[in-house]
């Protein structure tokens, strides 16, 4: 079977870009990276891509102008290198609504947080204000509104009471560098379909048991 086409949309280090590098470099995994493309020149996850022998190119939104124009150009750039899914990754620009269509169902990105809960940016200091007791992190098909989507992949982690923004974030990165290759390859398999904006995975099983934050005593007695 032929292996899905991808391309990464990065703007900084690339650790997410990382996990899908080390995801498709296994033979059997049903996608494979095309083209890692940033808006920024000289970011670290260029590197990471190079050092891979992924192909890299640097569109610079700053010289277009116009954002219009710089879509455009990124449009024609993922066409030409015959990509087939767009992965968002630390891409830290945002689309216009017209891109976003154009895409649509071939775009998908990760975000820190629970969504629909906690869109936007600075999500782990604001989780910890809230009081949330759990935070964790979501992938999703993108949508013209900023972190909407129908939800493919999500993982949850609890927030400890002495967290900061920084720990808090360290625990998500780590489920996300999970969850961002799962629902990578269940896309590639064929295995996602979007039904009234819920996707349906075929063959995917919801876990049994339940997170409780503060853990139950061991007699599990209240």
């Amino acid at each position: 079977m032929a292996r899905l086409t991808a391309a990464v949309m990065i703007s900084g280090r690339g650790s997410n870009l990382q996990a899908l590098i080390d995801a498709c470099a296994a033979p059997e995994f049903p996608a494979r990276i095309g083209l890692v493309l940033s808006n920024v020149a000289g970011v670290y996850g260029l590197e990471r891509a190079a050092a891979a022998g992924i192909p890299t190119l640097v569109l610079e939104h700053k010289a277009f102008g116009a954002r219009e124009l710089f879509e455009e150009a990124l449009h024609e750039t993922l066409l030409n290198a015959g990509i087939e899914l767009v992965c968002l990754a630390g891409f830290m620009r945002l689309l216009t609504d017209g891109f976003v269509q154009r895409w649509r169902d071939r775009l998908i990105n990760i975000h820190p947080s629970l969504l629909p809960s906690f869109r936007g940016l600075h999500v782990h200091e604001r989780v910890i204000a809230a009081g949330a007791r759990f935070s964790g992190c979501t992938v999703h098909f993108v949508r013209p509104a900023m972190d909407d989507g129908p939800i493919i992949v999500q993982a949850a982690v609890p927030v400890h009471a002495d967290d900061n923004a920084e720990t808090l974030a360290a625990r998500v990165l780590a489920e996300e560098h999970q969850i961002y290759p799962l629902a990578l390859r269940l896309i590639a398999e064929g295995r996602t379909r979007i039904e009234n904006e819920r996707v349906i995975i075929a063959g995917a099983e919801a876990p049994e048991s339940a997170l409780i934050n503060p853990a139950l005593p061991p007699d599990g007695r209240c």
